[in-house]
């Protein structure tokens, strides 16, 4: 399917949405596509606190593998 074949099926869906959470959704991809604002400052302390702790365990090596969790849960 070509992207203008898409882009014709999405707007045929979306004209019949009424789901508002992903509505607002939309309008937020939307609007950060054509502003040159930085996502982070959308952030809150608690999600920039999560993004910081996992940026810090990667560089100091406590990480696990996707093959270790799969393995580890039988996955």
């Amino acid at each position: 399917m070509g992207h203008e074949a898409i882009k014709l099926e999405l707007i045929e869906w979306l004209t019949k949405l009424d789901d508002q959470e992903t509505i607002e959704y939309f309008k937020i991809v939307k609007d950060s596509k054509s502003s040159d604002q930085d996502w982070w400052n959308d952030l809150g302390e608690v999600e920039k606190q999560g993004i910081e702790r996992g940026l810090r365990d990667i560089s100091e090596g406590k990480t696990i593998s996707h093959d270790e969790i799969k393995s580890r849960y039988d996955l």
